[in-house]
């Protein structure tokens, strides 16, 4: 950690981002560290008028390029020696802002991004390595035939399961083709089990794989989209899986990290993973070209176990959380000694807007004060568009008891949201 914060004194990292939450995986104390994002009641809970923060008011929430191009943003930022600008996904109308005011952006290429995740370059950018994926093959939807068996479909454009449709019927089919009948789209044959994930980072000499966490996904009341990511587990994951399995999980991470690595990434991505159930096989299903929105909670997880292990008198010099780790890479700093805390415990879970199930202020009020008594960590948000979060609940404590079905500590919050 040493070597990062003197890093950071020489060239301090504004990150710019819509939502604070992403930003906090380092301290706001740490010298050289600054956040610009919006000002909501929970950013405000949490800046307490750090200096190292700016919170931007305005009538609506500001998407990451409007922070950049805020007179405040850019007032901000000259008053800083060599900054570096960091951003939770990076774009190409974000690299025009950075370049037009001479900024460096410490994110990897947006190109580069879109083409890792956008599911239809995506299979030539994989090349042989779409050896890893169920059996897949792109057609023009028009072309594509329903022949009793289902299949999942996937437009270019999908992420944390939206843009993601399970095919099990002939007239939903036959409804998309009329809307969009010359969309290239996936078909992937439709494989049942549960869904992996990882957080991890590319360095210069290495490929850091995370710590594997079972995907809560498609889960009411939570999400109304039946493969929306919902929330993550990392007390489930390690049950569910054998050391060989863990193995061959590594290897589909290393060899995508490498990879990645070739064509100029460095800093965090993630892989989701699919272990069929009836095989045990595992199946590469997704992998996001950026920062995981769940990094900020799993250092927090890993902090958490460093100070247990601190105060307990061990010394702990070569671990680092995978945030920590995220900065460094884009840094250029050397990693080759250091290695990610491990964890194996804790789940954080988001509610999100949906139609037919609304609540008000005074009810998601309520609902926070439950949830604090049973000793959960809730981050409210002011969220309205559809899909959008609400409210992130994390626990230090795993939720999941087995796939789609909650323990019970994760019975203690659906209790707080008053679900039986």
């Amino acid at each position: 950690m040493t070597l990062l914060t003197d890093k950071l004194r020489d060239q301090p990292i504004i990150y710019v981002t819509h939502d604070i939450e992403r930003a906090l995986g380092l301290s706001l104390n740490t010298s050289g560290y600054h956040i610009i994002t919006n000002s909501t009641p929970f950013g405000k809970t949490v800046a307490k008028n750090n200096p190292n923060v700016l919170l931007i008011e305005s009538n609506e929430l500001l998407d990451t390029h409007e922070l950049l191009t805020s007179p405040e943003t850019i007032e901000f930022i000259k008053k800083l020696k060599n900054p570096r600008i960091l951003v939770f996904k990076n774009t190409k109308v974000i690299e025009k802002i950075c370049a037009e005011h001479k900024w460096k952006l410490l994110n990897p290429s947006a190109e580069l991004a879109q083409k890792v995740e956008d599911k239809i370059s995506q299979i030539e950018w994989l090349g042989d390595l779409a050896r890893f994926l169920p059996e897949h093959e792109i057609l023009v939807l028009k072309d594509v035939i329903f022949a009793e068996t289902p299949f999942i479909l996937q437009f270019n454009k999908s992420h944390t399961g939206h843009g993601t449709i399970l095919i099990d019927r002939e007239k939903k089919l036959t409804d998309l083709k009329i809307r969009f009948p010359d969309r290239p789209v996936r078909v992937t044959k439709y494989l049942e089990g549960i869904i992996l994930t990882t957080n991890n980072v590319v360095t210069k000499d290495d490929i850091l794989v995370g710590n594997i966490n079972y995907q809560i996904t498609g889960l009411a009341p939570f999400t109304d989209e039946p493969f929306a990511t919902v929330g993550n587990d990392f007390s489930l994951a390690n049950q569910s899986l054998s050391e060989k399995q863990k193995k061959q999980y590594a290897e589909i991470v290393s060899t995508i990290g490498k990879k990645l690595r070739a064509n100029g990434w460095k800093g965090l991505f993630g892989i989701d993973v699919l272990l069929e159930k009836t095989s045990g096989k595992l199946f590469l299903i997704e992998i996001n070209a950026r920062q995981p929105a769940g990094t900020t909670f799993e250092a927090k997880l890993q902090e958490a176990k460093i100070n247990i292990q601190t105060e307990s008198g061990q010394k702990i010099e070569k671990a680092i959380t995978t945030f920590q780790a995220h900065l460094m890479s884009l840094l250029d700093l050397d990693l080759s000694d250091k290695k990610l805390i491990e964890i194996n415990n804790g789940a954080q879970i988001i509610l999100r807007n949906q139609n037919g199930l609304l609540w008000n202020k005074n009810e998601l009020e309520s609902i926070s004060e439950k949830l604090i008594t049973e000793k959960f960590n809730v981050i409210p948000y002011t969220n309205i568009a559809q899909g959008s979060d609400l409210l992130r609940i994390q626990s230090e404590r795993g939720i999941m008891k087995n796939d789609g079905e909650f323990n019970d500590v994760g019975e203690k919050l659906l209790s707080a949201l008053g679900v039986r």
